[in-house]
């Protein structure tokens, strides 16, 4: 794209975040950038204890704002011009605030996007409701969103793919001390649910030793010899240190988000890692099953094909090469996919 757009880019601006690999793509596409994070820099996970009242105004879905983002804003719009505000998520954002922008900046494009489904109750807000039919285009990677934000105001919606960051997920190689650190045969890294943990514990009763990084699993330490129970999120390049050391990564998807591919299902093939997900329409879009990716419709089928491809070493590595070749193939890069939503952005007006 060769026009270079004056962008504020609204969003949480943490390091190892999508957001933030985002808006530093779009800065490495030549555009300049202001940023507002919506949420604290640095943010610990663990750390943050809202107070009762914050609680109280999120479960009425009016959240309070968690970094000032509404007034800082509108203090920078007063002072510059800008081609487009992107504001990823934006559940803290007032419609007020979007009203003023429309008002002063007519020409201003505004850009909601997100990778989760936002027309599920637990991830919207009624600020994210009111302020939709301010956007000029709101993305989202989920297909059945197109229509249902619509329903709930959004004037214009668009679908992107979920993707990696080329400068970020990329074949490794490791050194001793990350082959102690993050080698095993099965892995999965992702939040604690229910539902990906009984999976588990079914691998794990049957002789598979799984590995499981992420938030939430300290209740899941003692549940099977098998499972061993990191319970710390990694993310940046210890995220794909342990991609690249895994020989089967296990790829699960959110049911409470309706998930039918997620980012993760992108990172992993990115990083010429192998992936064993679930078997969905969409996965199966994304990749050629059994020759870019392999996947599972149940227990039984994802531990046979663990048992398969951990005695297969060649086959499982020409799936992983064959998956990143896709990857680069078909578009799937956060660089190529902005580049599109910018370009179709700006043909608006």
């Amino acid at each position: 794209m060769e026009r270079t757009l004056n962008i504020l880019f609204v969003g949480d601006l943490n390091g190892g975040g999508r957001s933030f690999q985002r808006c530093e793509t779009l800065e490495l596409l030549g555009h300049t950038i202001s940023r507002v994070s919506s949420v604290p820099v640095p943010f610990i996970a663990g750390t943050d204890h809202p107070s009762f009242i914050s609680r109280v105004f999120w479960k009425l879905k009016f959240p309070l704002s968690a970094n000032n983002e509404n007034c800082v804003i509108k203090k920078i719009v007063d002072q510059k011009e800008f081609s487009i505000i992107w504001i990823d998520k934006g559940v803290t954002i007032h419609p007020k605030i979007l009203r003023y922008i429309k008002k002063k900046t007519p020409k201003c494009i505004l850009i909601s996007c997100s990778e989760d489904d936002m027309y599920a109750r637990h991830n919207r807000s009624w600020w994210y409701i009111l302020g939709l039919k301010y956007y000029d285009v709101v993305f989202t990677t989920k297909v059945y969103n197109l229509s249902e934000l619509k329903t709930l105001g959004a004037r214009r919606t668009e679908l992107f793919l979920d993707s990696f960051d080329e400068r970020l997920h990329r074949p490794l190689i490791l050194t001793d001390s990350d082959q102690r650190d993050f080698a095993c045969d099965v892995s999965f890294i992702g939040t604690f649910e229910n539902d990906r943990a009984e999976q588990m514990l079914y691998l794990a009763e049957r002789g598979v030793m799984v590995t499981v990084w992420g938030n939430g699993w300290s209740g899941w330490k003692s549940k099977h010899k098998n499972l061993v129970i990191k319970n710390e999120a990694i993310y940046g390049e210890d995220y794909v240190k342990a991609m690249n050391a895994t020989k089967i990564n296990l790829c699960f998807l959110r049911k409470i988000n309706r998930d039918e591919v997620t980012s993760r299902s992108v990172e992993i093939p990115a990083c010429g890692a192998f992936m064993l997900g679930e078997r969905t329409k969409r996965h199966l879009e994304f990749f050629d099953e059994g020759k870019e990716a392999e996947f599972f419709s149940s227990n039984e089928e994802m531990l046979e094909k663990i048992k398969f491809y951990l005695e297969n070493d060649e086959k499982r590595r020409e799936i992983a090469r064959a998956g990143r070749e896709r990857c680069l193939r078909g578009g799937y890069s956060q660089r190529e996919q902005l580049s599109k939503m910018l370009a179709m952005s700006i043909s608006l007006h």
